[in-house]
Order: structure tokens, then C-alpha cells, then sequence
């Protein structure tokens, strides 16, 4: 759930400000030196909107911050997300691959690398990597085509397997990220919904592009994960 809807939902007034727009945010963000957004301030005091344990903790809210599901479900959830991509990411035409998702200078190639780099990168941070923006922001080739696409999420999805196999996946364990220390079962629901929104975003592309497929996602496989309301920003 992003930043923004955590705190509407919950009846929290705050002021929103964009620093990509607005100079003065910028200026502000600076003084109280963070370094990566999004970032919730009160006075002098800011912690990051990446983790809802550090909202809840920082607000002083007394509401439950811990994932509802548990790694196994987490595990069963991400594998299940990656394998519908896999299914779905064939069925877009590729002469549409350029085109731009709602609302963002994203291509449709972009989105189905990032929806895959995500878990990557979650399980980079794994093998003692710290986890940054950056990893986030990379792109595939510009000329990457389907098959280049699903050759990688295939290699992530066994990359995940191979690691719920073998790896240490116990649930306490510290994982470094840009956003602080987090448990490895808080990284792991965030990676979990992250991936799993915008695979359901490819499927409304997919109906955004006259395509049909067999919904391999519905409401329940999204249950208790904390999914952001809207399949798009804003």
C-alpha cells in the first residue's frame, strides 16, 4: 500500500508534496536529510513510507504493523504472481511492447522487466546485497522482445524456488535496504504485493489491448497482502 493511501485510509490529514515539481519540497527534503522518497515528516522527525512497521512506529498508531501472511504463504503467493506472469507476458502483441502503461512514462516492456526485477532484487538482498533505488530503476534492452522477457522471469522464478529451497529464509533474519534494516519477512511481503500489483496491471493491459486471457489472478490471491485500492496511481 503506497504512502498516500495509508494515511487517507486511516483518516490522517497530511499535506502532500511532490520535490520532482515543487523546489521548496525539495529544499525541505534536503534540510531533513533523506536521501529517497517517499518520506513522511512531522517537524524536524521523518521516517520512510516504505514500511508500514516505521509508519505505524513513527505515527504512534495502535494498529497491528506485522504481515498477515505468513513466509510459507508469502513464498506460495510470489511463486503463484510469477507464474501467472509468465503465462500472461506471451499473450501481449509486440508490436505494443513501446507503448506507455497509464499515467507514467513506463513501457509495457519496462513494466513485465520490473515486475521480475523486483524479486531479483529481493533476493539479492538476500545474498548480503543491500538493496537500493537503483535496482528498481533498471531497464530491459531496448530491444528486449517477449521471449527475452519471459527467459528472465523464468530465471527469476527459479532463482526464487532454488533459494525457499536452500537459503536461509528464516523469517527474523535482517536484510539491508535503503530504507533501513527490515526483517526478512517484512522485504518479503513488500516484494510479494509489489510484484504481484503489476502483474495485475498486465492483465488490464492485456484488456486494455483487446487481448483475452483466463484471469489466472482474482480477488482472493490478492487477500491480505496490503495491495494498493487502485491498479494505477491516482
Amino acid at each position: 500500500m503506497r504512502l498516500k493511501e495509508f494515511l487517507s485510509v486511516r483518516g490522517i490529514d497530511f499535506v502532500s508534496v511532490n520535490v520532482l515539481e515543487d523546489p521548496a519540497g525539495l529544499a525541505e527534503l534536503q534540510k531533513l536529510g533523506a536521501r529517497s522518497v517517499p518520506v513522511l515528516s512531522r517537524g524536524d522527525k521523518f521516517t520512510f513510507g516504505q514500511s508500514t512497521r516505521q509508519i505505524v512506529d513513527f505515527l504512534g498508531l495502535a494498529e497491528k504493523s506485522s504481515p498477515e501472511l505468513s513466509t510459507d504463504e508469502l513464498y506460495a503467493r510470489l511463486d503463484k504472481f510469477l507464474g501467472a506472469a509468465l503465462e500472461l507476458l506471451p499473450l501481449m502483441p509486440h508490436d505494443r511492447l513501446d507503448t506507455h502503461v497509464p499515467g507514467r512514462p513506463r513501457s509495457y516492456r519496462t513494466l513485465a522487466f520490473h515486475l521480475f526485477r523486483v524479486v531479483d532484487a529481493f533476493l539479492d538482498a538476500n545474498r548480503g546485497a543491500t538493496l537500493v533505488q537503483a535496482m528498481f530503476a533498471e531497464k530491459p534492452a531496448d530491444d528486449a522482445d517477449t521471449a527475452a522477457l519471459v527467459a528472465f522471469g523464468a530465471g527469476v522464478r527459479q532463482r526464487l524456488r532454488d533459494w525457499w529451497a536452500n537459503g536461509d529464509t528464516a523469517a527474523t533474519r535482517t536484510l539491508a535496504t535503503y530504507y533501513g534494516p527490515q526483517s526478512l519477512h517484512d522485504l518479503f511481503e513488500r516484494t510479494t504485493w509489489h510484484s504481484g500489483q503489476h502483474v495485475r496491471q498486465w492483465m488490464m493491459l492485456l484488456e486494455k489491448e483487446g487481448v483475452g486471457h483466463n484471469r489466472p489472478l482474482v480477488d482472493k490471491d490478492f487477500a491480505r497482502l496490503p495491495m494498493p485500492q487502485n491498479v494505477w496511481d491516482g
